[in-house]
């Protein structure tokens, strides 16, 4: 049976919580006091993660969001357990990738199928609970990537990301004047498990994944429809990114 019982905050679902930014934000948000429902692939690091976190119910659940029914199961079990889901966050993703026609088409199918097919599959599984409680906030972890296409091993990441704001924007206008949200954010360059074993030390304007999480879950708790993460530099350069000819594009990418 079904509980109500839920923190007077609210209960937030994070995909991909094992890890990076999906484990930063669930440390901030227990500091703040939602309740979790985290799922990943390794469920033992949400074993892990779990153990960490106090004064919150948190509940876990093991899930590769490339299955696709298990997305739809887990999502429900959730909601289940809890009662209600009031916000949740799409941010399971990878990050590799390769040059188009340099043999690298599995790493680039496989960049499309987690970052924006089963980001489908979570909006879906999201805006069936969202449309039934008529409450709800989804969110979208996009990148500044987004904003244009880029070279070399970032194409593909570049444009899923691309199409997952267009999906949030999507939903954003349907949406339009009714009780469900829907945020997209745009993060820079913030240190996770995704930047490990990267020589981060030229990468402009980095953040530690702390601060990052940090910023991320004040951007979500702001409800605001579209935040770049931390906004200086990103708000102004992004305006500049999408102005720039792609001689000088080249360059700074």
């Amino acid at each position: 049976m079904p509980t109500s019982s839920h923190s007077a905050k609210g209960v937030i679902l994070i995909t991909g919580a094992s890890s990076g930014l999906g484990a930063g934000m669930a440390r901030e948000f227990a500091k703040r006091g939602y309740d979790l429902a985290l799922c990943a692939r390794r469920l033992d690091a949400l074993e892990a993660l779990k153990s960490e976190l106090s004064g919150t119910r948190v509940e876990l659940a093991a899930l590769d969001v490339t299955d696709h029914a298990a997305v739809f199961q887990t999502f429900r079990q959730f909601r289940e357990k809890f009662g209600r889901l009031d916000k949740v966050i799409v941010n399971a993703g990878i990050g590799e990738g390769a040059p188009i026609g340099k043999g690298g088409f599995a790493k680039n199918r496989a960049t499309l199928e987690v970052n924006l097919i089963a980001a489908l599959a979570q909006a879906e599984a999201a805006m069936e609970i969202f449309r039934d409680q008529n409450a709800g906030h989804l969110v979208f972890i996009s990148s500044m990537s987004a904003i244009r296409g880029m070279r070399g091993a970032m194409t593909s990441y570049a444009t899923s990301k691309a199409g997952l704001a267009h999906l949030a924007e999507g939903l954003r206008l349907e949406m339009l004047h009714k009780p469900i949200n829907i945020t997209t954010l745009m993060p820079g360059y913030i240190q996770s498990e995704m930047t490990q074993g990267q020589n981060t030390s030229k990468t402009p304007f980095i953040i530690d994944g702390a601060k990052g999480a940090r910023l991320l879950a004040d951007a979500v708790e702001s409800g605001r429809n579209h935040v770049t993460v931390p906004r200086w530099p990103w708000s102004v350069l992004g305006a500049a990114m999408k102005m720039l000819p792609l001689s000088l594009l080249r360059r700074v990418t």
